[in-house]
């Protein structure tokens, strides 16, 4: 099968960790035409971070710092927090849980702000959250799927060593979650925490002056265990249990960044273990320009777009 520039323009990266080799197939949609369809026409918030969970249900949440939301908290709650930046009492939701069977929602409450925060599903089906901006920097939030209207959240403050703000997770075969990096953290940790904070100079290397262009970093576990890690415009292998780099590969060709705030996304292909050698592929779309980000905050854009596909060696 073969693709025009314009039936690639996903196609940003495509590296495979064993092989040059590259292979593409597409599904068949003959047929099938798809629609949109309105749920909800207002859920009270803006869905900045959203989690789909083993019940089928699927918990929103937003940042707190920005005033009130459009729906509010039941039973007459309120939040009290004199370190939030906006109101220092809300009794509005910046977070719903939403029924996809049901198609209905209901309020839950966050407490601290998870701006730009992140998370992680660990095998008992929890939500683990980690950090966010303000008095969310250093806490961790759980939610654990119910059967019934009462569970919440659950929020444990000053649990992280380090403030982890656009930070990355991932669960580990032990049932640990690693969360990587954040705003000028170049560093990692572990939850349960069991042994502090661990330096990674990968995360210092990356860090561009002004643009970062290293936050949100990709995280992939692969197959032998170890964890892939890209950033910017670059990608290490991570002995996490040694804290040793085992291998960095070769660099994003024409030096585009691919990470926030150039933000662009990732995805670990499928495996397939019918194989003798399982072999792992990562997918990486997007990015920008370095330095496009203060020139977009200055008001300069460019008409033109930049895109590099799988064949432009």
């Amino acid at each position: 099968m073969t693709f025009n520039k314009t039936e690639l323009l996903l196609l940003s990266f495509f590296f495979t960790l064993h092989s040059p080799a590259i292979s593409w197939t597409t599904p068949s949609y003959a047929g099938r035409q798809g629609e949109w369809c309105l749920l909800q026409s207002n859920i009270g918030i803006t869905a900045m971070h959203m989690q789909l969970l083993h019940d089928d249900k699927v918990v929103i949440f937003d940042r707190t710092d920005f005033g009130k939301s459009n729906i509010s908290l039941p039973g007459g709650r309120c939040r009290n927090d004199n370190k939030d930046m906006a109101l220092g009492v809300d009794c509005t939701a910046h977070s719903i849980l939403y029924d996809i069977a049901t198609n209905s929602y209901r309020a839950l409450m966050v407490q601290t702000d998870t701006w730009c925060s992140s998370g992680a599903v660990v095998s008992n089906g929890t939500l683990v959250q980690t950090g966010g901006y303000n008095d969310g920097d250093h806490v961790i939030r759980t939610f654990t799927p119910c059967f019934n209207e009462i569970c919440d959240w659950t929020e444990f403050k000053n649990y992280l060593s380090q403030r982890r703000w656009y930070a990355s997770d991932h669960i580990l075969p032990d049932g640990r979650i690693i969360i990587v990096g954040g705003r000028r953290q170049f560093n990692y940790e572990f939850y349960p925490s069991l042994s502090g904070t661990f330096k990674l100079k990968f995360l210092r290397e990356t860090y561009d002056h002004r643009d970062e262009n290293n936050l949100y970093p990709f995280l992939h576990l692969l197959p032998d265990g170890n964890l892939f890690i890209f950033a910017n415009t670059r990608s290490i292998l991570l002995d996490y249990n040694q804290n040793r780099v085992i291998r960095e590969f070769p660099r994003i060709p024409d030096d585009v960044p691919r990470n926030y705030p150039s933000t662009g996304s990732s995805v670990l292909l499928p495996l397939d273990e019918n194989n003798g050698r399982i072999e792992a592929e990562v997918l990486i779309c997007g990015g920008a320009r370095r330095g496009s980000f203060q020139r977009a905050a200055r008001g300069h854009f460019s008409g033109n777009f930049y895109m590099w596909t799988a064949g432009d060696h």
